[in-house]
C-alpha cells in the first residue's frame, strides 16, 4: 500500500493522465506515447510528459531529438518534459517514500496542464507502479503474440476458458485499488494489438478471441491495433511523427495514410476531439 504525505494535493481540476504501461519491452510504449503527445498538441492542448522509464529513455531521447529538430523549425511543438529515475537510497522503503513524493510533487507542478503523458518501462518497478495509480487512461499496447498475453493472463489451452489474471493485469489491478483509496478516482484500462502483421492469420483469430473474453474478465477495453510500419521507426531519429508536416519528403503513401487512421482510430478511443 502506498503512504501518502501531506504533499498530495486532491484538486477539482486536475490534468488527464495518460500512462502507456506494459511489463514487457518492445512493444511501442514511446512511440505510440509520442504520436498521441503529438496529436494533442495539434489540437491546441497543453501537454507535460513523465519519462519514469529514464534509465533506458527511448521516450526522452525521442523527445530531445525533436527540439534539435525544433531548431531548425520552430513552427514544430514540443511537450514539457521530465525524466525521473528511482531514488538511490540502500533502504527501500525510503526509496518508495522518496519515489512517490518526488512523483506527487511534479504531478502538482503541472497542475496547469491539459494533459500529462507517461511512458513506463518494460519491467516491474517501483515509479511505475506509482505512475500507473495516478493514471487516468492505461494503455497496453502489445505484440501480436501469446508472449505478450501471458503477462495479461495465464493460459495453458486455448480451448480452455479458465483465463485468470497474470503478472501485469494483477499489477493494474493493485493500482485501480491505490487510485480509489486515494480519490476514489476510476482508471479507464484500454489493450491494443501493436506491429500487427499486413496477413490475417489464425493466431491472430486466436489472440482476438482471447483477449475480448478476457477484456470482460479483468476490465480493459479493447481498441483498434496498429499494423507493422517502418514509418514509425524512422522518424525516432528526427523526432518527427506522422502527424508533422515534414515528416516525410515524398509523397503520403497508402500505408502512411492507413497510420493516420489508425492513430485517428485511437483518438476515438480516447474521447479526444479539438480544444474548444
Amino acid at each position: 500500500m502506498l503512504e501518502y504525505t501531506d504533499k498530495l494535493f486532491i484538486l477539482f481540476f486536475m490534468p488527464k493522465v495518460i500512462v502507456f504501461g506494459n511489463q514487457k519491452g518492445g512493444t511501442g510504449k514511446s512511440t505510440l506515447a509520442m504520436h498521441l503527445v503529438v496529436s494533442l498538441l495539434n489540437k491546441g492542448y497543453s501537454v507535460a510528459t513523465i519519462d519514469v522509464d529514464a534509465r533506458q529513455g527511448t521516450f526522452t531521447r525521442y523527445i530531445e531529438n525533436r527540439e534539435k529538430t525544433k531548431l531548425q523549425n520552430p513552427s514544430i511543438l514540443t511537450p514539457n518534459h521530465t525524466a525521473m529515475f528511482d531514488t538511490v537510497t540502500d533502504s527501500i522503503s525510503e526509496m518508495e517514500k522518496s519515489n512517490l513524493d518526488n512523483f506527487i510533487t511534479k504531478i502538482n507542478e503541472l497542475q496547469n496542464y491539459d494533459y500529462i503523458i507517461i511512458d513506463t518501462p518494460g519491467n516491474d518497478n517501483n515509479l511505475s507502479k506509482i505512475a500507473h495509480s495516478f493514471a487516468d487512461v492505461i494503455i497496453t499496447p502489445m505484440n501480436e503474440s501469446f508472449i505478450d498475453l501471458d503477462l495479461l493472463v495465464k493460459i495453458h489451452d486455448l480451448s480452455s476458458n479458465d483465463l485468470k489474471p497474470s503478472t501485469y493485469a494483477d499489477m493494474v489491478w493493485n493500482q485501480k485499488k491505490e487510485r480509489a483509496i486515494r480519490d476514489r478516482g476510476m482508471i479507464d484500462w484500454i489493450v491494443l494489438v501493436n506491429r500487427m502483421s499486413n496477413i490475417a492469420s489464425k493466431n491472430r483469430q486466436e489472440l482476438d478471441r482471447v483477449l475480448t473474453a478476457l477484456s470482460k474478465r479483468i476490465g480493459f477495453r479493447l481498441a483498434k491495433g496498429f499494423k507493422e510500419r517502418v514509418i514509425f521507426r524512422e522518424l525516432f531519429l528526427s523526432g518527427l511523427t506522422l502527424l508533422d508536416r515534414d515528416a516525410t519528403t515524398s509523397q503520403m503513401s497508402l500505408s502512411h495514410i492507413a497510420a493516420r487512421q489508425e492513430l485517428n482510430d485511437l483518438l476515438k478511443a480516447l474521447n479526444i476531439t479539438d480544444k474548444q
